[in-house]
């Protein structure tokens, strides 16, 4: 009796690729990034200062400080920034660290000193709250993608994303509007909406490009 034909070996599944690596930045790199972002932010800043407008987070707040006491909004960020270093230093890193004070001081420098290359003859609030958002936010973005922030809730927002998945640009979203919300005590209601639309604006640049696993490079 002739043997029956011997089963075919079973097939052995292909490896999964492997997923792509990170490619670190570098120093120059690093660098420039961190001044493309800043002074997109500090052109930001001057539409909102020029308009009479207000955005969220640590900037908001400095914002407010600015229009009830006349000190400039530079000096009044860097210092507002000062106790969130301790939760960067902690939780995200000492290069991050290092890298947001940087930006901190550079932004604080460029907002102190951009009267003198930047001025505005006439700006529409809704066009400079749409218009400074979205530059802001793009500013923001080129900082985040280098392992960089601006302190305050730019640090926090980071965190939560690392530690919980939490997009950064959602939780600054809503932290931004509640304290834009809180301007309401000190500033006309039109200009706390026009408000308002900069940080949507500026927000939904983080929250379209700025997701975990969508950018590899770090």
């Amino acid at each position: 009796m002739s043997s029956s034909p011997a089963a075919p070996a079973p097939s052995t599944p292909s490896a999964a690729p492997a997923a792509p690596l990170g490619v670190p930045h570098s120093l120059t790199e690093d660098a420039v990034a961190i001044f493309t972002g800043v002074l997109l932010i500090s052109v930001g800043v001057a539409f909102f200062t020029s308009a009479g407008l207000l955005t969220g987070g640590t900037a908001g707040l400095a914002f407010l400080l600015h229009y009830a006491t006349g000190i400039g909004f530079g000096k009044i960020f860097f210092v507002l920034n000062l106790p969130f270093y301790w939760l960067a230093l902690r939780k995200l890193g000492r290069a991050f660290t290092v890298k947001t004070f940087i930006a901190v001081l550079l932004l604080s420098l460029l907002t102190e000193l951009q009267s003198q290359f930047l001025q505005f003859a006439q700006l529409q609030p809704l066009y400079a709250a749409i218009a400074g958002g979205l530059i802001t936010g793009t500013g923001f973005l080129v900082l985040f993608r280098h392992r960089c922030s601006l302190g305050g809730v730019g640090i926090a927002a980071l965190y939560l994303q690392d530690r919980y998945g939490w997009r950064a640009g959602k939780v600054q979203m809503a932290v931004d509007c509640g304290i834009v919300l809180l301007a309401l005590w000190t500033v006309e209601p039109l200009r706390v909406a026009w408000s308002i639309a900069g940080a949507v604006a500026l927000n939904l640049v983080l929250a379209m490009n700025h997701r975990p696993g969508r950018y590899m490079a770090v």
